[in-house]
């Protein structure tokens, strides 16, 4: 008969004691930020959702690049911070596109509201995981590489698709508020897909069905 022994126990492990952290409880309020809040919407998009579209497409996006064109990009990592790519809006708020770009010291202005707000945000993390998420919430800081360069211009190429996404649908729902800015944001869209080929192969392939029935989708 065999008789097995008992397992020696580990000494125990004392982890130190940490602070807590309100990292996630604000992250998690992306769902009351309101995007396009000086046009009339027929369904409010807030800053959530826009997150997961553009994390969805950027993924597409890198993903269309390995397959089709010979990249090497981690679409996971494009995926992340596109879910990641506004998160500094929970303190600031959505600036209106036409605001925020009416003159180069207004965009710089706000761009270094950003990156406070990014800071912001950062503190609120344990210091073991601050530099990780400080790679996914201020990318264009973490490195020089060619292929991390091109991932982020597709992460931006996801985030002007998803507002055109947001532009057609409010078209769909009989909306004409939203007829300028599907028009501009359209022209957006063309001039990136002469340089990122998935950019046009995402707007031959997909972008058609979006505004059409569940039944025509089906």
């Amino acid at each position: 008969m065999n008789i097995s022994t008992p397992k020696e126990r580990s000494p125990k492990q004392h982890s130190p004691k940490r602070r807590p952290s309100s990292f996630f409880a604000i992250i998690s309020r992306m769902r009351y930020i309101e995007r396009w809040s000086l046009m009339r919407n027929s369904r409010p998009e807030n800053l959530s959702e826009h997150a997961l579209d553009v994390a969805l497409i950027a993924h597409c996006l890198a993903t269309l690049g390995n397959v089709r064109y010979g990249k090497h990009l981690n679409a996971d990592r494009a995926a992340l911070i596109g879910l990641y790519h506004d998160a500094s809006e929970i303190i600031t708020g959505d600036m209106p596109t036409p605001v925020k770009y009416a003159n180069p010291e207004i965009r710089d202005a706000y761009h270094q509201v950003e990156d406070t707000a990014q800071e912001t945000l950062l503190d609120t993390l344990p210091d073991d995981l601050r530099p990780m998420y400080q790679d996914i919430l201020n990318p264009r800081k973490a490195s020089e590489d060619a292929d991390e360069i091109y991932t982020l211009k597709l992460v931006k190429a996801a985030d002007k698709l998803s507002a055109l996404i947001k532009c057609i649908d409010e078209a769909q729902a009989g909306n004409s508020e939203f007829v300028t800015a599907e028009a501009s944001t359209r022209s957006i869209v063309i001039d990136m897909a002469q340089d990122l080929p998935e950019v046009r192969d995402f707007m031959n392939e997909f972008l058609p069905s979006y505004g059409e029935t569940l039944d025509q989708l089906l």
